[in-house]
């Protein structure tokens, strides 16, 4: 049986502006420009004509577009080859493509991997 939300996702077209924060639990793909926090419980996808100002959390996000915030997604974030991020990442996993334009800092590691270790 398929979850409440598998089926559910926003997408914001080429043409639209935003400005304001977004908050659910459905995927969310973007091809326009937001100017605002975001947060879901699913997934974001940030497409080539995408711009995000502001600071963005998921479960997973794969980025193509440009980003001027942080970042923290819960398991993967995907900065494929033509991407621009400007900000700070906090994931489980991170996957950089190249060519991909990075500018920050990163913490990629799982909550046992954070915590020193013990002798």
């Amino acid at each position: 049986m398929a979850k409440e939300n598998d089926s559910q996702f926003t997408q914001i077209s080429p043409s639209m502006n935003i400005t304001g924060d977004l908050s659910g639990s459905s995927d969310i793909r973007i091809a326009g420009k937001i100017k605002g926090n975001i947060e879901t419980t699913g997934d974001v996808v940030i497409e080539n004509s995408g711009f995000v100002e502001g600071v963005i959390k998921s479960k997973n996000a794969t980025i193509a577009g440009k980003i001027n915030g942080d970042i923290e997604c819960s398991e993967k974030l995907v900065l494929e080859s033509k991407s621009l991020f400007i900000g700070n990442i906090k994931t489980k996993l991170l996957v950089i493509e190249c060519g991909a334009k990075l500018s920050g800092n990163c913490q990629v590691s799982t909550e046992k991997e954070a915590e020193p270790v013990k002798k």
